[in-house]
């Protein structure tokens, strides 16, 4: 934590400069009323901009607090045991259509991909076999840079946010950051095109990040019902178009997406649980749940009918599945220290990958920011060196004699299925390196996995695969294609698994496959900082509880090792993009400092009235681009113990709704309260959970400017509130905890004069560097450096 302070401190500076030299750099929520809003005194605030492949935009938070207002309390009360129960089904009916939907196009995906890849790999080993080898290269690299460019271009053009992985957005949306153009149809439909593309390319990718972007995309789309153009108007739909409902609903989706790309359901959960979700309960465990079972049942159903032969060359193989279930594991105490030894390599060696890919992706975002032809040269680059790399690294390879006492259909072969690719070997001979790179990924996988095999590998073969991955998984994550790191982590951590199992020899009971297994878990925690969910899903993948204590072990030892030295890729990669993301433990300094010493260097707070006049809410909207107002009246009628002219906070409403009432004209000719039916009659609490447009868009007339407004039953009448005396961890956690947008501060001591609010504290404010922009003393000096 320490270090991660001082690391703070160093971006503090940095991140000022920055806001100085931007003319466009403005918070959403922190800018002062009758101000220019692009030059502005230096105040609490940050660059609330996300960059989101080379687009920039701005970020708010989400509504994931329930606005109790009159109109939402009048919803409840009204609402029938039988409504209540149609709710309840109806969300176990969008679980399952998630998790169906989901495993249907894994299904789509895998079925795709290996017929595609699968093809073009036996018209390149029929080329090889005529000793066509230069035809057989051009045609190798012909098909992975068409099927490359057919990916890149349908993210650029189309799709700029379906490039990469999806998980850190998701992580952040889970986190209360709205992450623009995420969940939508265009997106989805990208994201599974382009993946087949990219994966049948051969690139050093998986579809396991893809697919839990799939998975959450689908949730968001049921959950509001369609895409933003053609929504369904059904009246019991409509309820879950809020930011709460669809929270819940994109958690399923990642369960699902996780449980489609490794047939893992309770890993799925627990995934979700452990890395992506920041607010969770019980009930939505179980429906989590209920939507990874689906997706397992309808693989299972799939795989099924394809083991037959009727779905091309997708057979046995299109979904990791590493069955180990039939070996004997036996180990002893003595096996402990190359266990240990892999969990450490695996923290060392994923620690530095993270280092390395995170200046990698620094220079692919210069690159991408020149426009989308650079986006372009830069995917069909790496899917040129990638396919020569692995059409021509196993000439290097030596030719291997086939075990006797395998038949002449299972070695050598140049078909689909089976260890041992022929290439360019003459009859009885087999190319162990052609084996693992001249396959799919998920093949390449399953075969370096493979146990009782301890001859089958040569260790120059071995050190070539390795290297190689080591410098594919660099390069190719970052360009403009849906991409995952799953699986690239995988491949190289099996590398140095199966490598440390050759040079440990007699010295251990473990399998070379099996250290395989243990070098791509003990690296996927070293670069992820997984534990739990990766256990499980490496249980569900082996199928063995014999595995499980001792990849508790490593997985433990390379996250401890890891931590150590950086963030996890995916906090890496949050970053980089800019996504305003709170993290979980406060940082020291934090304590240090209360929420009333954040409100003193923000500008003043915008208050408004329980009945306000017409213009000065267009004004408020016009000047400012908060998007919570604290509404405030004086000189009520006074309480028994309280004095005269005494001042009422009645609650905070939202930007959105005072939207909707200049959009519907809800105004009254003189100063007066509404009647509740009057309220009702113009607004139902499902339109107020809808997100209208700007303020730019309303038009309101001169007349219109002089009535009121009764902003009553329109206000949030419980937001959550804060003494001025709290600590800003304390507060931190809160805000984080409850998933909320707006924290009101509100004074120690109450009296005549004083407001009933401080300030309001929002994402923005409580993020570490923000504070240290604004309080550069509680930056943690460097060391060798002298206090003054």
């Amino acid at each position: 934590m320490e270090e991660e302070s001082s690391q703070v401190a160093d971006h503090a500076k940095t991140i000022h400069d920055m806001e100085e030299a931007a003319e466009e750099d403005r918070d959403p929520e922190s800018n002062p009323l009758n101000q220019p809003l692009l030059k502005r005194s230096r105040t609490l605030s940050s660059n609330p901009l996300a960059m989101v492949g080379a687009k920039v935009s701005y970020i708010e938070s989400l509504d994931y607090e329930i606005n109790e207002n009159d109109l939402f309390k009048h919803d409840w009360r009204s609402r029938s045991k039988v409504q209540v129960l149609q709710y309840i089904f109806l969300k176990w009916t969008l679980a399952f259509l998630v998790g169906l939907l989901t495993g249907l196009i894994a299904t789509l995906i895998n079925l795709a991909v290996e017929n595609i890849a699968g093809y073009k790999l036996l018209a390149v080993f029929h080329l090889i076999q005529e000793k066509r080898y230069l035809t057989g290269f051009i045609f190798f690299t012909a098909a992975n840079f068409l099927l490359t460019l057919f990916a890149t271009v349908l993210c650029v053009c189309f799709a700029p946010t379906a490039a990469g992985p999806g998980i850190p957005e998701i992580k952040a949306y889970l986190n209360g950051v709205d992450t623009p153009n995420m969940f939508g149809a265009a997106t989805l439909i990208v994201k599974i095109v382009g993946s087949i593309g990219a994966v049948a390319a051969g690139l050093d990718l998986g579809k396991e990040g893809p697919l839990v972007h799939i998975g959450a995309c689908i949730a968001s789309l049921l959950g509001q019902g369609g895409p933003s153009n053609y929504r369904l108007k059904w009246r019991w739909l409509r309820y879950f178009n809020n930011d709460r409902d669809r929270r819940d609903l994109i958690t399923c989706g990642a369960s699902s997406g996780v449980c489609a790309a490794f047939r893992a359901p309770v890993g799925g959960v627990l995934f979700s649980l452990e890395e992506v979700a920041t607010w969770w309960r019980s009930a939505l465990l179980w429906r989590t749940f209920f939507s990874t079972a689906v997706v397992a049942v309808v693989l299972r159903a799939f795989i099924q009918i394809c083991s037959s032969g009727e779905c091309g060359l997708f057979g046995t193989g299109g979904l990791i599945m590493f069955d180990v279930s039939n070996v004997t594991i036996t180990y002893h105490v003595m096996d402990i220290i190359p266990v240990v030894a892999i969990g450490i390599i695996g923290g060392v060696l994923g620690s530095l990958y993270n280092f390395l890919l995170h200046k990698v992706l620094r220079l692919y975002s210069f690159i991408n920011q020149k426009g989308r032809l650079h986006k372009l040269l830069l995917s069909v680059t790496v899917a040129v060196f990638t396919s020569a790399c692995q059409y021509g690294l196993p000439f290097l390879a030596k030719c291997q004699p086939c075990d006797s006492s395998l038949s002449e259909t299972e070695c050598p072969t140049n078909g689909r299925s089976g260890n041992f690719k022929q290439f360019n070997c003459p009859a009885g001979y087999y190319n162990d390196l052609a084996t693992l790179l001249l396959t799919t990924n998920d093949d390449a996988v399953r075969h370096i996995f493979s146990t009782n095999t301890p001859t089958e590998y040569q260790i120059p073969s071995l050190l070539i695969f390795f290297a190689l991955y080591c410098i594919l998984g660099l390069f190719t994550f970052g360009i403009a294609v849906p991409s995952g790191l799953f699986l690239p982590i995988i491949l190289m951590g099996s590398g140095y698994g199966r490598l440390l199992g050759i040079a440990m020899g007699t010295y251990t009971n473990i399998d070379q496959g099996l250290f395989a297994v243990l070098g791509a878990a003990s690296l996927m925690a070293g670069s992820m900082r997984m534990t739990v969910s990766l256990c499980v899903i490496f249980l569900e993948l082996t199928n063995n509880l014999l595995l499980l204590p001792i990849t508790m072990i490593v997985v433990l030892i390379a996250k401890t090792v890891g931590d150590s030295f950086n963030p996890s890729i995916y906090e890496i990669i949050l970053h980089l993009k800019g996504l305003p993301f709170l993290d979980a433990n406060p940082e020291p300094f934090m304590r240090n400092l209360t929420v009333g010493e954040l409100a003193d260097v923000k500008p003043p707070v915008v208050t408004l009235c329980g009945v306000e006049k017409v213009a000065r809410i267009v004004d408020v909207l016009r000047n400012t681009t908060h998007n919570g107002f604290p509404v405030v009246d004086e000189g009520v009628v006074a309480q028994v113990g309280v004095g005269n002219g005494a001042t009422e906070l009645h609650g905070i409403i939202l930007r959105a709704h005072l939207l909707q009432v200049l959009t519907k004209k809800w105004f009254l000719s003189e100063k007066r309260r509404t009647e509740e039916w009057e309220v009702r009659e113009k607004f139902t609490s499902v339109e107020l959970a809808e997100r209208l447009g700007k303020i730019e868009e309303v038009a309101v007339s001169r007349e219109e400017m002089e009535m009121y407004v009764d902003l009553r039953p329109l206000t949030n009448t419980t937001p959550f509130t804060v003494m001025e005396s709290m600590s800003v961890a304390k507060a931190l956690v809160l805000f984080r905890q409850m998933g909320l947008r707006h924290l009101l501060i509100v004074p120690k001591f109450a009296g005549e004069g004083v407001p009933p609010v401080v300030g309001i504290l929002t994402r923005q404010d409580l993020r570490p560097y923000n504070i240290l922009t604004a309080f550069p003393h509680l930056a943690r000096p460097k060391e060798g450096e002298k206090e003054n």
